[in-house]
């Protein structure tokens, strides 16, 4: 398993990771997402020994790594997915696979599992952006790591090749037993994906929890924006913090932060419904088109503005008034009013 404790990366004066701690299960796989620049590759780098850490220790099996105690990045039996695949391009696929392996069976069961059967003797430089990218994961987990990291592997793949190749990855690392550490730029691929998410911001992780709770009930506003389309609409909690009173109507509610009395109630697009009325709540600021869904952008007259995204079937202008209602029953994230 797994264990990072209280680690901090440094470049020079500069702290890039402020004490980070996680454990990882023995096949969980961990998504990591947060802004450009706010440290995700630098914890992959400081996890495979690439770079040193400043404070702080990391541990996997049998060895354990701090800031006096470096351990060299061969002997740490960690593997590593980039997203330019780095493959050698003088050798074929089965021979990228096979680099520096002593013993070729299970290098065999991932050329299987992975469907490069009848890609053996091809050069990288033939093979598509989703091909070249199981080959190294095939070559990662030919090696029996015991831990596996992945440094945007899909970010250099057509969209509609990252949603079939993530499910592919995700099910050969189940089916490994091995677990991984997945970065990525695409709040969608790590709500998907991940049996938990990491939500950094410089450098310091916001939240970590499954996908749900991170979406539904987000520790902070930031992290509700990012893993999300958020509005905040004003609104008073009850007595009992169960419901908040808005004017768009009561919804369910959970306080967050210890929020209480005058509140901003956290709102996704698909929370509420909306319709054309002329004394309505307000009207209609701009509108994109996304094929199964419309997506609104609407000012309310207290000068709050709040998203809803509809069936395309729906059709409304710019400027209209309209009537919204909060239609989720579940409970939404309620934040002490700034």
């Amino acid at each position: 398993m797994l264990k990072v404790s209280n680690l901090s990366v440094s470049y020079g004066n500069t702290r890039i990771i402020r004490n980070l701690n996680f454990s990882l299960g023995e096949d969980e796989i961990l998504m990591l997402v947060g802004p450009t620049g706010c440290g995700k590759t630098t914890i992959l780098q400081a996890l495979a020994g690439l770079i040193p850490i400043s404070e702080g220790q990391i541990c996997l099996d049998n060895w354990r790594a701090t800031p006096d105690r470096f351990v060299q990045p061969e002997k740490r039996n960690v593997g590593m997915v980039f997203q330019d695949f780095a493959l050698f391009p003088h050798l074929s696929t089965e021979q990228n696979i096979y680099f520096r392996l002593k013993n070729k069976e299970l290098a065999e069961r991932w050329i299987q599992v992975l469907g490069l059967e009848e890609l053996r003797h091809a050069r990288p430089a033939t093979l598509s952006g989703g091909q070249k990218q199981r080959v190294a994961l095939a070559r990662t987990l030919a090696h029996n790591p015991a831990c596996v990291l992945l440094d945007e592997p899909l970010s250099n793949l057509d969209a509609a090749l990252k949603d079939s190749l993530r499910w592919e990855i995700r099910n050969a690392l189940k089916e490994a037993g091995v677990p991984a550490i997945w970065v990525t730029h695409d709040q969608e691929e790590a709500l998907s994906v991940g049996d938990r998410i990491g939500v950094l911001n410089n450098g310091v992780l916001c939240q970590l929890d499954t996908p749900e709770n991170c979406f539904s009930e987000p520790a902070s506003r930031f992290v509700a924006r990012f893993l999300g389309e958020a509005s905040f609409l004003p609104g008073r909690l009850s007595d009992d913090q169960k419901t908040v009173h808005t004017t768009l109507g009561e919804a369910p509610a959970i306080p967050i932060n210890d929020a209480s009395d005058q509140v901003d109630l956290l709102i996704r697009p698909d929370d509420l419904s909306l319709q054309q009325d002329s004394t309505g709540h307000g009207h209609i600021s701009w509108v994109r088109y996304e094929g199964g869904a419309r997506f609104y952008a609407v000012q309310l007259d207290d000068d709050t503005e709040v998203k809803v995204r509809v069936s395309h079937e729906h059709r409304l202008e710019p400027g209209e008034r309209v009537s919204l209602s909060i239609i989720t029953t579940h409970p939404l994230a309620a934040y002490a009013k700034r």
